[in-house]
């Protein structure tokens, strides 16, 4: 068993909508009272031993007045231990009668407390961590990603502060000196030639494929570390940044490799839509051509979409899973199978929230950059910001890696949450992870969550 939401292989449970059967325990024998004539002082004429006294069964093990005993009756097991059937009325919980139920048996609403349960219904899930080991809410699951930032503070923040760091360092260096402003001021003056067009146009494709290429390094990185700390916070057990590096590293590459290969898929599939509408375009009528190509373009856009939200936990799932790309891909989308909507509000969601966060952190640097830059923030409005001085980049650049601070545990901890609720739901995974987790007892009185 390893300390990762992977302990359970992915043939070790049904992934298509199935819960695993539970058995409860078994309801035990009806133990009757104590015969007593009808003659004895303090009897009850209606029915044998129903006086409170210390001569009466124990608590939970009552069953309602049934006459006289069989003959041959088994006798009961021992009563149960503290918990449920400690601190309740007459009968057990939810009444009088049986465990767990209403007058008489399994399953009723008793009078003292909802469906199965006394005084309120059945105990809390276990929390170990971060998040009940329970199908999750919208809320359980941003609290759970905000939660882990708050509580493993010196982990996550460490791994986001210098994951943005050294990326916004590249940014910047790149950006003053590849991204110049004889660049900028080639592809703005109309009097400059081919050559000088080409050649300006040339170094911005490469500054911005370097700036993308680092962009992704460090989407990478930052989601390989993140999904192990968040992984581990469900069990609550804390994790260094060194002992997330070493138990992701195995799957860096591959995770890579995921990361470059879905962007790839939706710009294929985007081609594919619009490619028709080109051709007419280039070859037949122009107008047509570009309505074929726009309608084209929306519906290879929404297909993309679709595709993406169905592969959008791969990430969690090659990473502890232990699994490749391919095998990463086929079970995101056996997981989100039947929830498609569900995980596209919530990653939407998160996705709003962090970027939100980001622009109130972002915006206000901006606006501070401008102002202290060489133009200052009215020059900055005139050019449109492509004349960028070393100090607008340094300012602007520490806006970026606060927001970045914030961005990354939130986008990566919902994520792995969202696996793990879905496992939950479809694999009894509460079940391993309660185990994992050290929780006695779990499961065994308590349905998993379904």
């Amino acid at each position: 068993m390893k300390d990762t939401p992977g302990w359970a292989s992915p043939g070790s449970a049904p992934s298509d909508g199935q819960e695993p059967g539970a058995s409860g325990p078994a309801e035990p024998a009806d133990r009757p009272g104590p015969a007593q004539p009808a003659d004895q002082p303090g009897a009850d004429p209606h029915g044998p031993g129903t006086k409170w006294s210390k001569e009466q069964p124990p608590a939970g093990q009552w069953s309602a007045p049934t006459g006289p005993p069989s003959p041959g009756q088994a006798p009961p097991p021992p009563p149960p231990g503290p918990g449920w059937g400690s601190g309740q009325p007459p009968g057990g919980p939810g009444g009088y009668g049986g465990q767990g139920g209403g007058y008489g048996g399994h399953g009723g609403y008793g009078p003292y407390g909802g469906w199965g349960g006394a005084w309120g219904g059945p105990p809390p899930a276990a929390k170990p961590g971060v998040i009940p080991l329970r199908p999750l809410g919208v809320g359980e699951i941003l609290d759970g990603a905000v939660s882990t930032m708050r509580t493993y503070w010196r982990t996550v923040l460490g791994i986001s502060l210098t994951v943005a760091v050294v990326t916004e360092v590249l940014v910047i260096l790149l950006q003053g000196l590849v991204l110049n402003d004889a660049s900028t001021a080639a592809l703005e003056d109309p009097s400059a030639t081919a050559s000088e067009l080409a050649r300006a146009f040339g170094e911005v494709m490469a500054s911005s494929g370097a700036v993308a290429v680092i962009t992704l390094i460090a989407t990478v990185a930052a989601t390989a570390l993140l999904t192990t700390v968040t992984s581990r916070a469900v069990l609550g057990k804390p994790v260094t940044a060194g002992e997330a590096w070493r138990d992701s590293r195995p799957q860096v590459v591959k995770l890579f490799g995921l990361i470059c290969l879905l962007p790839l898929i939706t710009a294929g599939i985007i081609l594919v839509g619009v490619l028709p509408g080109i051709l007419v375009a280039v070859f037949g009528s122009t107008g047509p051509g570009i309505a074929l190509a726009v309608l084209g373009g929306i519906g290879a856009g929404i297909v993309a979409l679709w595709l993406m939200i169905r592969f959008s936990l791969a990430s969690p799932a090659l990473m502890l899973e232990k699994q490749g790309v391919v095998k990463s891909m086929s079970r995101s989308t056996k997981l989100v199978r039947g929830s498609w909507w569900r995980v596209f509000g919530i990653q939407l969601l998160a996705g709003i929230i962090a970027n939100i966060i980001s622009a109130i952190i972002v915006i206000p640097f901006t606006f501070l950059a401008a102002a202290f830059g060489g133009e200052g923030f009215t020059g900055f409005l005139n050019s449109g910001g492509g004349d960028l001085g070393w100090t607008f980049l340094i300012i602007s650049g520490i806006g970026s890696v606060i927001g970045s601070m914030i961005t990354f545990p939130i986008n990566a901890g919902v994520t792995v949450l969202l696996y793990i609720d879905q496992r939950i739901r479809r694999e009894a995974l509460d079940l391993e992870l309660a185990r994992a987790a050290g929780v006695q007892g779990y499961g065994t009185s308590a349905g998993s969550g379904g």
